[in-house]
């Protein structure tokens, strides 16, 4: 999979902060390391958020806020639930992400691919590439759960000339790319995006490592699942599992980057297609084709997958309201309770798309009142309607 980062220690370091203008908030998306850094003030998404402008513009409709499935999901065509039948041998699920990419670079329909392979340095520390061949994508397989300036090869796909070209990312930095996509001088350009919530710095990184797991430093990738459980992959092949209420959430509440907890884009709405998990039953990977050039993209690979119709299960609205105050008072459960806690609510809880709006429920609502206690000179103009609406359905603490 492919989110590439530089961490923010060492992004201040190189950039003054006068090079990024959304300050505190900066997503560190790459856009402010290139030359189209004159265009940030109108593509940034936390300068200008413009969602409902970029869906018209890119899927030729914005939400319909009379539907609610669009609130949630955004524009899309088709919804399903997918993985491959011969998994990539050490992707992160099966690799679905990087086999389209592959596939589009075979076929000649792009001639490079924007995607974060590692330092060599440091499994967890993103190196943006132009990846021209399939090694070079498959190179990029695994998330990199920190934040990544994407965009900062943007300069190079310029100077290489390429007209076609395929970009991967997260919501952040694809909203900053169709704003300027015009300014790029492509002839056709593909996005496959996939959802992202709470990225770090490389310190939070570890910070949530050694508080988290029972190895940090032989951690592979981990997952927020849809079994309520943090799965981490050990270099052994092993498999660690946290129940998601035994974490330490008094220490690990300031790790997250300001930048998402002020993010209302969770499911990448500006994608031509996206590839997660959250709305997808245990094992499976949920597509969202939202638009022709989506279509396209999948059909590329359609025949490689098992295929099955998205569902939903339960009700998310009385976790949803629980969490909220769990959150804000930091409350943590001893491990015994934590787990048979996640035990309980994977049987009766939420599944499939009712878990996706489980999980934008809890973070719209978090997001919502950390962006009115810390920018609530912003939370007119920043949140957009359909977060709105979502947060509108839960009782809030005033403050």
């Amino acid at each position: 999979m492919i989110a590439p980062v530089r961490s923010h220690q060492k992004a201040k370091a190189l950039k003054p902060t006068s090079r990024r203008p959304a300050k505190e908030l900066c997503s560190e998306c790459g856009l402010c390391d290139t030359y189209y850094v004159h265009y940030v003030k109108e593509a940034c998404a936390f300068i200008n958020q413009q969602i409902a402008e970029l869906e018209q513009a890119t899927h030729k409709r914005s939400r319909n806020l009379d539907n609610p499935d669009d609130w949630y999901f955004g524009v899309y065509q088709d919804m399903m639930a997918a993985r491959k039948q011969q998994p990539i041998p050490g992707a992160q699920w099966t690799g679905i992400v990087s086999t389209i990419a592959c596939e589009m670079l075979a076929r000649g329909l792009v001639e490079g691919v924007v995607c974060v392979q590692n330092t060599k340095e440091d499994r967890f520390q993103p190196q943006p590439v132009l990846a021209r061949t399939k090694e070079e994508v498959l190179a990029a397989k695994v998330n990199k759960p920190t934040l990544s300036p994407n965009l900062s090869v943007l300069e190079q796909v310029e100077r290489s000339g390429m007209k076609r070209l395929l970009v991967i990312g997260v919501g952040c930095q694809i909203q900053a790319l169709r704003a300027v996509q015009s300014k790029l001088g492509l002839e056709k350009l593909y996005v496959l995006g996939t959802p992202c919530v709470d990225n770090v710095t490389r310190a939070g990184l570890q910070k949530f490592l050694e508080t988290t797991s029972r190895s940090p430093e032989t951690v592979v990738h981990y997952e927020f699942m849809q079994d309520f459980q943090i799965h981490f992959k050990h270099e052994d092949g092993s498999e660690e599992k946290v129940p998601f209420f035994g974490l330490n959430t008094k220490v690990l509440k300031d790790v997250f980057a300001p930048s998402c907890l002020s993010c209302f884009d969770y499911v990448n709405s500006l994608a031509d297609l996206v590839v997660g998990y959250m709305g997808a039953p245990f094992g499976w990977q949920w597509i969202v084709v939202r638009n022709q050039i989506g279509k396209e993209m999948l059909d590329l690979v359609r025949e490689q997958l098992d295929i099955q119709p998205v569902m939903s299960k339960g009700d998310r609205r009385a976790a949803v309201q629980q969490s909220i105050p769990a959150y804000e008072k930091g409350v943590t459960l001893p491990m015994w309770a934590a787990k048979l806690m996640g035990l309980a609510i994977e049987k009766i809880g939420p599944k499939g798309l009712e878990y996706a709006r489980f999980s934008i429920d809890s973070h719209f609502t978090r997001n919502y009142l950390y962006v009115k206690r810390h920018y609530p000179e912003k939370l007119e103009s920043h949140v957009p309607e359909y977060a709105k609406r979502i947060v509108a359905q839960y009782k809030l603490p005033d403050s």
